[in-house]
Formats: structure tokens, C-alpha cells, sequence
């Protein structure tokens, strides 16, 4: 691997001994705010060179999301047939002009600076020369300390390895650890950010579960590999984490996935400012349905009386109204004794027929 990677251990170690002489003028040039800094502009600088390759990731993931309705048709269609299948999947590809692996760019591209860095850093903790790195630019990035940290050490490293470099392994490792927390949360809100505000969520696809997966795998990466990066590669990747983090956070504020949350705030924005003029036949649409929400009215509350028999079938009056009729054709006479009357006279009287005479004792 050094073999393939010799150039590359030149770049970044003459990129960081560049920018060591220039913090040097400013911080004591064994400190580590010196080669800390050094590492983080080392970051800066490769990511404004990927800044052409972020632009086409975005637009790569864009016409993957509008692709997708598409692609899911097609799987739908071929599911019985692969190499068809295959086939139309490339054709869609050429004719959107779309590539799968644009979306993956940054990353690869950044990939082999990652991997120099780490190893440029392992032969400084095991005090050898790299690249532009002589002697004593090695010893000098030994005694560099980062919050008590030496750049050059690991979680993993014995307790005798991180006293010869001049400080302790519960330092060392409480430095890991918070690094390693923030590495990771920071690449999740990232993840997050794009699932939640730049995708077009009226539109369920494969792809939307693919990236929500990618959400919670990659900061678990990020916590089972931390444990075996150096302090300063730790830096170099909380570094990075945190410029695509807000670079994501520029490029959906000004220019969001048309259909997302981000998109609908933006229109807001502009809308507010006048900057966003409306087609009036939309605004008319809208001012016609606001109208008649605001005519809407509210039905009354109703007692919880007419609330309980609301849904009963009205009762018939036939009988009460022939019951009325039969009282008003009774004499006078019987209404005193029929008032007085026990329920048990009335059970005894026919309907439609003859009364029983009654009993003279009874009168």
C-alpha cells in the first residue's frame, strides 16, 4: 500500500507542513493548536476542491429521486426477468442522464486522503519519517497534544505506548470518546437533514428506505472504526462531517428538492418578501377557498337530551292521541274516582269494548 499511496503520503504530508509554518508564526510550533489547525485546513482545502463533485451528488440524488416512480415500474414489470430488467434500468439511466455512482463521489474521491493521512499519522506516533515529515517535524507532531491528547494516538493504544508520548491513556480515551460522539451525531443530523427536509415526501419510494437505513448505519460505523483512528484523523473527519453539514444546510436553504419542506419554506420566504409572484389563477383559487372556509359555519351545540335521542326514531302519538279523545267523552262524575283509581282498574278495562258494570257496593 505504500507503494500505491507514496504520492499521496507526499501531498498531504507537504500540505500539512505548509500550513504547520504558517500557524507557527502564531502558536508555538510544537503545540497542538499548530498541527491541529493544520489538519483541519488540510480539510477545508481538499473539500473546496471536491466542491464541483458535491454539486454533482446533489443532482445525481435528485434525479435519482425523480427516477425512482419509474424504476419501481420497471422491476414491477421485468420482476420475472433480470436481464431485461437490467437493460431497461440502463436504458432510463441514458436516456435521464443519471449516474447511480455520482451520488458516491465526494466520498470516493475524499477516500484517499483519508486513508493517507491515517497512515502518515501512524508512522509519526511510531516515530518515522513520511513524505516531508523529517525528523524533526516528526518529534515536534509527537508532543502535540489535543486537549491532553497526543494527535498521533488511539483508544486502543496500551497505557505504555501513550506515556512515551507524553501523556495518559484515561486522557487519550476520554478524548476518543467525546470525538468519536460528536463524529457520529454529526453525520446523523446530516443524514437526517436530507430525509427530513429536501426530499419530496409525497412520493414513497425504495429509495427514501435506502437512505433512512444509511441514517442509522453510518453513525455506527463511525463508532466501531473510531476506536482504531488516530486523534488527528478523528479531527480530520469531525472536520469534514461538520463542513457537509453545513454546506447541505446552504444548498437546501437556496436551492431545495422541489416537493420538500425546504422547497415549501423557501417559496415562503420569497413569497414574503415579493420576490415570488403567484399565477392568478392560483390566488384567485386560494382567496375562493379561504371565502368559503371563513363562511363555513359551525353547527350549534346541542343539549345532551336532543344529543341521546338524536339518533332515535320519533315516536308514534296515535295512542296518546286516542287515549286523549276516550278521556274527554268520559262524564264528569267518573273522573274524581278514575284520578283516585289504582293501576290495577285501568289494566282491567277493555280496549275497543263494553266496561264491566260495576258493583253496587262499590259505588
Amino acid at each position: 500500500m505504500d507503494t500505491i499511496l507514496g504520492p499521496l503520503y507526499d501531498a498531504v504530508s507537504w500540505i500539512i507542513v505548509q500550513f504547520h509554518s504558517f500557524y507557527s508564526l502564531i502558536f508555538n510550533k510544537d503545540s497542538g493548536a499548530a498541527w491541529g489547525l493544520s489538519i483541519v485546513s488540510l480539510v477545508v482545502l481538499i473539500r473546496i476542491c471536491l466542491i464541483p463533485l458535491f454539486v454533482k451528488q446533489i443532482k445525481a440524488t435528485r434525479n435519482m429521486q425523480a427516477l425512482q416512480p419509474k424504476m419501481k415500474a420497471i422491476q414491477e414489470r421485468y420482476k420475472s426477468d433480470k436481464q431485461r430488467q437490467s437493460e431497461e434500468m440502463m436504458k432510463l439511466y441514458k436516456e435521464s442522464g443519471t449516474n447511480p455512482l455520482s451520488s458516491c463521489l465526494p466520498i470516493l474521491a475524499q477516500s484517499p486522503f483519508f486513508i493517507s493521512l491515517y497512515q502518515v499519522l501512524n508512522k509519526v506516533a511510531g516515530g518515522h519519517e513520511v513524505g516531508f515529515l523529517d525528523q524533526d517535524l516528526v518529534n515536534s507532531a509527537r508532543k502535540a497534544h489535543i486537549f491532553g491528547a497526543p494527535i498521533a494516538s488511539k483508544f486502543m493504544d496500551s497505557a505504555s505506548k501513550v506515556e512515551s508520548l507524553g501523556s495518559t491513556l484515561t486522557d487519550v480515551r476520554v478524548v476518543t470518546i467525546i470525538m468519536i460522539v460528536l463524529m457520529s451525531l454529526s453525520q446523523f443530523y446530516t443524514q437526517r437533514q436530507l430525509m427530513t427536509k429536501n426530499v419530496d415526501l409525497t412520493v414513497k419510494t425504495p429509495f427514501m428506505q435506502q437512505q433512512k437505513m444509511l441514517m442509522y448505519v453510518f453513525p455506527i460505523m463511525f463508532a466501531v472504526f473510531g476506536i482504531n483512528f488516530p486523534v488527528g484523523v478523528l479531527v480530520y473527519w469531525l472536520t469534514t462531517n461538520v463542513w457537509t453539514l453545513g454546506q447541505q444546510m446552504f444548498v437546501i436553504r437556496r436551492n431545495p428538492t422541489p416537493g420538500s419542506l425546504a422547497f415549501k419554506e423557501r417559496q415562503e420566504r420569497l413569497r414574503a418578501k415579493g420576490k415570488l409572484k403567484e399565477d392568478p389563477a392560483e390566488a384567485e383559487a386560494k382567496k375562493v377557498a379561504e371565502a368559503a372556509r371563513a363562511a363555513r359555519q359551525q353547527p350549534k351545540r346541542q343539549p345532551k337530551a336532543k344529543r341521546s335521542t338524536a339518533g332515535q326514531p320519533p315516536r308514534s302519538t296515535a295512542g296518546s292521541e286516542k287515549k286523549t279523545t276516550l278521556e274527554k267523552q268520559e262524564p264528569d262524575e267518573d273522573k274524581p274516582r278514575q284520578a283516585g283509581g289504582s293501576s290495577r282498574a285501568k289494566s282491567g278495562q277493555r280496549k275497543g269494548g263494553p266496561q264491566r258494570p260495576k258493583h253496587p257496593s262499590k259505588k
